[in-house]
């Protein structure tokens, strides 16, 4: 398995992490999870938020601090996920978002790096005092669904999100 790390986002990794949305988009996926909006922003304007949003004392009234990453295979320093841990959860957070959201670059899945990037992720969450980890995905995403049973995941709830897809909460004890 290569080896993965937690990169914080820069200006100097503009071009890479364009890139990385863009082969998003260009396979007809307009939403990144766990991006903290990079789908919808300008560069510039993402990092700013993402920076104002990683502190209790910047964050946005209607957000909650986070810790955002870009995932970094280190052998060819290629953006190969995201990852979105939030350090505590608001109402909306704690019915359909949870603590953590991340995706994998769609050339680089079926790779085992989903997985990777939760248990990072978990551990991260770990590292700052956060012992039960919720997590959410549609039940129509099998590939998160097994990703997230393989991290230790403990289905809560199922319930019918406002677009009508059925969504699934789970809870993994760091």
């Amino acid at each position: 398995m290569e080896k993965l790390i937690l990169v914080k986002p820069t200006v100097d990794i503009k071009q890479k992490a364009l890139d990385y949305r863009n082969e998003f988009f260009e396979i007809g996926e307009n939403v990144i999870n766990g991006s903290a909006l990079l789908d919808e922003l300008e560069y510039e304007e993402w990092l700013k938020l993402t920076e104002q949003n990683s502190s209790k004392n910047t964050v946005r009234s209607d957000w909650v601090e986070a810790s955002t990453f870009f995932v970094v295979r280190e052998s060819d320093n290629k953006i190969v996920g995201m990852v979105d841990i939030r350090h505590r959860l608001n109402k909306f957070l704690a019915s359909y978002g949870g603590h953590i959201g991340y995706s994998v670059r769609p050339s680089e899945r079926k790779k085992g790096y989903g997985t990777q990037i939760l248990k990072m992720a978990v551990e991260y969450a770990k590292s700052i005092n956060i012992d039960h980890v919720m997590l959410a995905c549609y039940k129509e995403n099998e590939a998160s669904r097994k990703i997230i049973l393989k991290c230790g995941g403990d289905l809560e709830k199922e319930f019918i999100h406002t677009d009508g897809k059925v969504v699934q909460v789970y809870w993994i004890d760091n």
